[in-house]
Formats: structure tokens, C-alpha cells, sequence
């Protein structure tokens, strides 16, 4: 943290690049590089000047200056606007390190602004998610959570677990003093289950967060010939796939992604079913199936009406998912049925994009994801998950605890465990008993 460390912030192979310089030294080292002297320069100041090697210019560049601690990371940081060349910025960065800076570590920046205060591990964590977001959906998510949105939420749930101690506390230490009461344990075992309602809910929304941020799988099924490859292409806009008249051209599954109104899908072309002695396309069938059990949507894809035992064969292995059934080549022969298994046929022609618009609104409300606002929480690290199970693990033993009238001491002892699992998430220290007596004291004026 004494180091002054330095990085190129931007892709290379632009018109511009941004070199940041962070730590205690940035202002007195890019004084030795720089036009003009900056050791007492203004915070949130822009300059003007040249980057010199010696006498020599190197580039005509524009610096920023933070002020420590309003910067990114908390500490005095410069950021160079300099020209894209390779060569510039590689000779920036050379002259910075000859004057006393070192190159940054990977997330070394973020890392900084974490141990500075700046941001928590949940906000610092969703700084990767901001930079790898590939849609609306998932760049929202990112943003509520680095805005500290999930941060907030937690912070409520542990000042409510931190009074539900402090009442236990209580009544553990004036357990001789019957007439005394601080708390009635029904309302405590009230606060407790909304708070394990809530824990639950934060939960069950991380199947949302990885569908965003990995994309929603649909797999691309039906009979050889039917234009499911031609579907691909269609929705990808793309000739991703090898289209053929010749049955069973697909053998194996080939996948790519889409976006559908702000959301990541994950498209799977599959194999044709059908009953084949070719080994190969038995294996490519066999990957069908799988990809049917990884998907979330099944796009079921008919030219002709399907026979009874290919509906209750499909209906039996699509079972828990969103089934689509798409009646394909609509250009050529009008669909016989509009509803398969009382679920609405769509009917479409692959090959003239016809009506492709009318399936995608199909495929998106079919993946049932909840339009993200400001301040929504939504889940999608595994670590997050992981420390709600069992943060709700511990709740669920406090709450028997209420249930049976356990002592005190018991069910304070998970409570903590609740609100230190939760911590985790945000890198909070654990409760300390110093934190108990003091929300004691401020709230119940014991002794006055």
C-alpha cells in the first residue's frame, strides 16, 4: 500500500489510451515526466502538457488529479490520456517505472479501493461482473450491486439480527430478575422468520442472476429436416450452421448466443431425432437429450403435425422446462393445430424469417425473468449464495430454538453465526461482543 503502481486502464489498439497512477508518489513522479510541475496541483484538475523523456517529447497528453481520498481507489491517482500507439503508451509506462512506480497486479486497483474503504467485497466483486456484462439485463445487475445496493440490504438484515442478540443478551444476563422482561419472544420469533423470509428470497434469486449472467440455455429440438439449423441462423442472424436437405446433416450440437430485448440467450442447434442405425448420429441423438436436460427453454420444432407417442415422448422428456412448440415452413403448408398439449403452437417460416420477431417475444417471456429496476437485488455470485444457505441454515436451528423455548445462550451463539455468514459476503469483521454491549447500552439504557 506504500508503493505508488501504475497501468495501461484501457484496451490497447485504440485512438486514445488511458494510463492511471495510484498511491502516494503519483503527483511527485509524473512531475518528473511531465511539462509541468504538479506536486500542489488542485484535486479534480485537468492539465494540458507533454510527456517528456529527457528534452525529448514523447506525447502530447492530457492529465487528470484525484486527491486522495476522493478517488477511485482512496488514494492520490493521476490518470494520462495519452495517443492509442503502442509504442507511446509502452514508453509512458517505461518512464513511470524508472521514477519510482511499479506495475499494478491484476485488480490491484480495486483491491486498494477495498482496503481503503472505497467500496466493500460485494461491490469490488461486481466491478468484474460491470466489465464482463454483455447485456441490459446483466449490466444492471452489476451496477445495483457496485452502487451498494445488496451491501444496504445486507447492513438492514444485520442491525436487525444485531437487536434480536442484544435481546437475548439481555435476558441471558437478567435471567434472575423474573419480573424483568426486555423482549416477548413471539415477537422476536416474528422479526426472526422475516428475516429468514428474506435470506430466502435473496437466495432463490441467484438462479435469475446466473441465467443472466451466463444467458438463458434453449435447445433447438424436433425431427431430421424439420429447419432447425435454418432456425438458428435465423435468430442469430447469422449462417452459423451447414443447412442441407440431406437427413441427419447435424450431428453433433452446435451452440451461440443472442440477445433477445436486453437478455442473453444461449442457442443450441441440435441432432435430429429419429430412429437411425448410424452410430454417429445415435451419438449426436444421445447429445440431444442432454442438451434438452441442461436447457431451461425448448424450442420443439414440427413440419407436419407429430404423432401421439413423438408428443408424449417430448412432453415426458421436456418436463420442469419452457416448451415452445414451433410449427416450421409455414411458407409452405399451413399448420394443422394450434395448441399441442394445451401449450399454443407458434408458427413461423425459418427460411423467409417469417414471424421470427413473434417467437423471440415468446422465447423472452417464456424465460420469466423479471425486469430489473434501480435497487433490485439479485444474486449472482456463487460465494453470495453459498454464505445465504448458510446464514439460513443457522437461522433455521434459531428459529427451532424460539419454537422450543431453548435457553438463550443457544440461540444467540446461531444468531451470530447468521450475521458473520452474512458479513462474509460484504467482508465485514465478525460481531464482537464490544459491538453487543454497545447496541445494549445506546438502545435499552440498562442502569440509565
Amino acid at each position: 500500500m506504500t508503493d505508488t503502481i501504475c497501468a495501461l486502464a484501457t484496451a490497447t489498439g485504440g485512438a486514445l489510451g488511458i494510463i492511471r497512477i495510484s498511491g502516494p508518489q503519483s503527483l511527485e513522479i509524473l512531475s518528473h515526466i511531465f511539462s509541468k510541475n504538479l506536486s500542489d496541483a488542485e484535486p479534480n484538475t485537468l492539465h494540458y502538457g507533454h510527456i517528456k523523456e529527457n528534452t525529448k517529447i514523447v506525447d502530447e497528453v492530457v492529465v487528470s488529479v484525484f486527491r486522495a481520498p476522493h478517488s477511485y481507489t482512496g488514494e492520490d491517482s493521476v490518470e494520462i490520456s495519452c495517443h492509442g500507439s503502442h509504442f507511446i503508451l509502452n514508453k509512458v509506462l517505461e518512464l513511470l517505472i524508472q521514477n519510482g512506480c511499479r506495475m499494478a497486479e491484476p485488480g490491484e486497483y480495486t483491491k486498494r479501493a477495498y482496503l481503503n474503504g472505497k467500496m466493500d467485497l460485494s461491490q469490488a466483486e461486481a466491478v468484474a461482473d460491470l466489465i464482463a456484462s454483455t447485456n441490459r439485463a446483466s449490466h444492471q445487475m452489476a451496477m445495483s450491486q457496485l452502487k451498494g445496493h445488496f451491501s444496504s440490504e445486507l447492513l438492514r438484515l444485520r442491525n436487525k439480527l444485531l437487536e434480536l442478540t442484544s435481546l437475548l443478551e439481555l435476558e441471558l444476563d437478567f435471567a434472575d430478575h423474573e419480573e424483568l422482561e426486555f423482549a416477548d419472544r413471539n415477537k422476536l420469533l416474528d422479526i426472526a422468520e422475516k428475516i429468514d423470509k428474506r435470506i430466502t428470497t435473496l437466495a432463490h434469486s441467484f438462479e435469475t442472476g446466473q441465467a443472466l449472467k451466463r444467458g438463458i440455455p434453449i435447445a433447438i429440438i424436433g425431427r431430421t429436416n424439420v429447419g432447425k439449423s435454418t432456425l438458428l441462423n435465423s435468430l442469430l442472424k447469422d449462417e452459423r450452421a451447414i443447412v442441407s436437405d440431406i437427413h441427419g446433416t447435424t450431428r453433433d450440437t452446435v451452440e451461440d448466443v443472442v440477445d433477445i430485448h436486453g437478455i442473453t440467450f444461449r442457442v443450441i442447434d441440435t441432432a435430429g431425432i429419429r430412429q437411425t442405425e448410424d452410430e454417429v448420429e445415435q451419438i449426436g441423438i444421445q447429445r440431444t437429450y442432454n442438451a434438452i436436460a441442461k436447457a431451461r427453454i425448448i424450442l420443439w420444432l414440427f413440419d407436419e403435425t407429430p404423432e401421439k407417442n413423438e408428443i408424449e415422448d417430448i412432453i415426458k422428456r421436456t418436463e420442469g422446462k419452457a416448451l415452445i412448440p414451433v410449427h416450421n415452413k409455414s411458407d409452405l403448408t399451413p399448420a394443422s393445430c394450434t395448441a399441442i398439449a394445451k401449450i399454443p403452437v407458434i408458427s413461423i417460416s425459418a427460411k423467409q424469417k417469417q414471424n421470427i420477431e413473434a417467437l423471440e417475444q415468446r422465447i423472452y417471456q417464456s424465460a420469466a425473468i423479471p425486469d430489473i429496476q434501480e435497487g433490485d437485488v439479485i444474486v449472482s455470485s456463487a460465494r453470495h449464495y453459498n454464505a445465504l444457505l448458510r446464514a439460513h441454515e443457522a437461522l433455521a436451528r434459531v428459529l427451532e430454538g424460539m419454537r422450543h423455548d431453548l435457553p438463550s445462550d443457544l440461540i444467540a451463539e446461531d444468531l451470530r453465526l447468521v450475521i458473520d455468514d452474512l458479513a462474509q459476503i460484504t467482508g465485514q469483521t465478525r460481531i464482537t461482543p464490544a459491538e453487543v454491549l454497545e447496541n445494549i447500552f445506546s438502545h435499552y439504557c440498562v442502569g440509565k
